[in-house]
């Protein structure tokens, strides 16, 4: 296993610089960081990339899409936004020296249209599914996310993650599966996680309230034996928002402090996953 850890702990705006993000996270003794591609350029990518490779770090890459930029959309030229948007994310991931990338990506967050759940599903998957010679070229696997109802009504448990995986058909395009919304969403997470079995592209962990692992009531002991049951050897990333009062914050509807002190979070995070994990 690699661990890892999203810097959106840290930043207070998606804009924020990174550089002395990575440092923490590399004193830490995380094997990477990481980053949301909000905010980040083709521009960018070079000098990220090599500050990464100075403080010894891979890069992972998380995203999402736009109101905007709908891949479920009718309307052709949103769907040709989503198109043009994944695309650059796909092409700086690669820049930035990055094998993963995940995210909201099957929707837009926040747009909900269930009487067209199943139109939305299938335009979604074709348009992700076109990205599949571009993701080889680039040597990117794609991972969307499956987070729960109250930001998607698109794709809520694992099993319709794996229905909309296979119906995009690509090997390189799998499964997010994050312990935060599978606590929501599915009544049985390691059966999920064994269901989801070599979809799974990327795993994400934080608590039940999105704070440190370990601290709250979340079987990581069976999550853990589930992902060795499918045989899952990849990232295991801390995505944790914890800190209240920032536009980050009132994103992701953190409106009181989960844990005194993000660095310290990280600390604790880190022990828990590689006391479980390894």
């Amino acid at each position: 296993m690699k661990f890892g850890i999203h810097s959106g702990l840290w930043m207070t705006r998606w804009t924020d610089e990174i550089d002395p993000i990575m440092s923490v996270v590399a004193d830490l003794g995380f094997d990477g960081v990481e980053i949301s591609l909000l905010g980040i350029t083709l521009e960018r990518a070079a000098s990220l990339s090599a500050a990464a490779r100075e403080r010894g770090l891979e890069i992972t890459c998380s995203t999402g899409l736009g109101a905007h930029e709908d891949p479920t959309s009718t309307d052709p030229d949103m769907r040709k936004a989503a198109q043009a948007a994944m695309e650059n994310a796909v092409r700086i991931t690669a820049a930035l020296g990055a094998r993963q990338l995940a995210g909201v990506i099957a929707a837009p967050w926040g747009v909900f249209d269930p009487d067209d759940k199943t139109g939305r599903a299938e335009r979604s998957a074709a348009l992700l599914g076109s990205l599949d010679p571009l993701l080889a070229q680039e040597g990117v696997v794609l991972g969307v996310e499956v987070i729960n109802r109250f930001e998607t009504d698109l794709i809520n448990s694992a099993q319709e993650g794996i229905a909309y995986a296979d119906a995009v058909g690509s090997s390189r395009i799998g499964l997010l599966l994050d312990t935060f919304h599978l606590n929501i969403e599915d009544k049985d997470p390691p059966a999920a996680i064994r269901a989801t079995g070599n979809r799974l592209a990327h795993f994400h962990v934080s608590d039940n309230d999105r704070g440190t692992p370990g601290n709250g009531h979340f079987d990581f002991a069976a999550t853990a034996g589930a992902l060795r049951d499918i045989g899952y050897n990849g990232w295991i990333t801390a995505e944790m928002f914890v800190v209240p009062g920032h536009p980050t914050s009132a994103d992701l509807n953190i409106w009181r402090a989960l844990e005194p002190d993000p660095t310290e979070a990280a600390r604790q995070a880190l022990g828990f996953m590689k006391a479980t994990f390894q």
